[in-house]
């Protein structure tokens, strides 16, 4: 090698300054993707969040429409008992999963007379919701929300979510994700269900 190629050889040197830089910025990396591995770690399940709504204490928004057996619903039609209002699709999977759980519920609480499910279609095709339930069971009404506009006086962004209205009609929880029997028969429990009598019904 001849010292004029030298300089050639040099310019593949980019120097400590660079060199620094590069760590430094692995390092931020490193350190950004260790803090969302544990905020993950240490986040509450999705079944067993419960979580805040502008709708709690208030009376719970109007639900009124077709249902996919071809009648109507109408939420108010059930004051006097408790009403767990289940937003699902059948494409969504925890819905799917949560489903053996509602039907739980709602056999127990049928022969109570005290609580019922309504399920309300979320972005989904009423013919493929329909297939749903007919191999899956359930017999509660499930409404046909074309317009979105259960969706959106609800505030529901995505599904599972469900929302559970005391008696009186005024929503009491808001459950986000995946739901159990157990869940909601301790959502009426805290809020006092032994002490109140099924005198409505639908």
């Amino acid at each position: 090698m001849t010292h004029s190629e030298a300089p050639d050889d040099l310019v593949l040197d980019d120097g400590p300054g660079r060199g620094r830089t590069a760590l430094v910025a692995a390092v931020v990396v490193g350190l950004l993707a260790v803090a969302f591995v544990v905020v993950l770690a240490t986040r509450d399940p999705s079944t067993e969040r419960s979580t805040q709504s502008p709708l709690l204490g208030r009376v719970a928004p109007t639900i009124v429409g077709p249902t996919l057996d071809g009648g109507e619903y109408a939420l108010s039609d059930h004051r006097g008992r408790w009403v767990v209002v289940n937003f699902f699709a059948t494409w969504c999977t925890p819905c799917i999963v949560e489903h053996p759980e509602l039907m739980d519920f709602q056999e127990r609480h049928a022969e109570l007379g005290d609580a019922t499910v309504v399920s309300v279609l979320f972005d989904d095709r009423p013919d493929t919701a329909q297939a749903f339930f007919e191999r899956e069971g359930g017999d509660w009404p499930v409404v046909i929300d074309d317009d979105g506009a259960a969706s959106v006086a609800y505030g529901v962004a995505r599904v599972p979510e469900s929302f559970v209205v005391a008696p009186d009609g005024t929503v009491v929880q808001r459950l986000v994700g995946g739901i159990t029997a157990e869940q909601l028969d301790g959502v009426l429990a805290a809020f006092g269900a032994g002490s109140e009598t099924a005198d409505g019904g639908a």
